[in-house]
């Protein structure tokens, strides 16, 4: 659901007057992502523009997927900031993966600003044709007609 706040432009512009701070202090709010199945694995990808690679943590502790990263303010003192919307800092998303997941197989990517997980299924969680086992000496039962007339 979203919500209208018409008053919530002008309630920014006016922290920005109000404030003598250069720059921004926001932090990131979220990490957007998506999450789906493909097969017999689940890709989650992320949105993470601008982050440095080297600051991307991806693991996996007790059942719990946590992603980590972060982006750098720039620390010009001469800036003059017209707009500033950008966030920067430590972005972090957590995800409880099910009984039927390989953790040791997990595997990522981080390309052009987009994080891949790829989380695959254990192979006793994949789905698998059960055999039936046909009795030796069972006599095989033929459909019968009825007359309903």
């Amino acid at each position: 659901m979203l919500r209208f706040d018409p008053f919530n432009d002008l309630d920014a512009l006016t922290r920005g007057l109000l404030t003598s701070q250069t720059g921004s202090t926001r932090t990131p709010r979220f990490m957007p992502m998506d999450l789906c199945k493909i097969d017999d694995h689940y890709v989650l990808t992320a949105d993470l523009p601008g982050v440095d690679p080297g600051s991307v943590d991806v693991n996996v502790d007790n059942g719990t997927l946590t992603i980590s990263a972060h982006r750098t303010a720039r620390s010009e003192d001469s800036v003059q900031w017209f707009a500033n919307e950008r966030f920067f800092g430590n972005y972090r998303r957590q995800l409880s993966l099910g009984e039927g997941i390989d953790t040791s197989a997990i595997s990522a990517t981080y390309e052009n600003g987009v994080l891949t997980v790829t989380i695959p299924l254990a192979e006793r969680a994949k789905p698998r044709k059960i055999d039936i086992a046909h009795g030796g000496g069972q006599k095989s039962i033929e459909p019968t007609t009825v007359d309903a007339g």
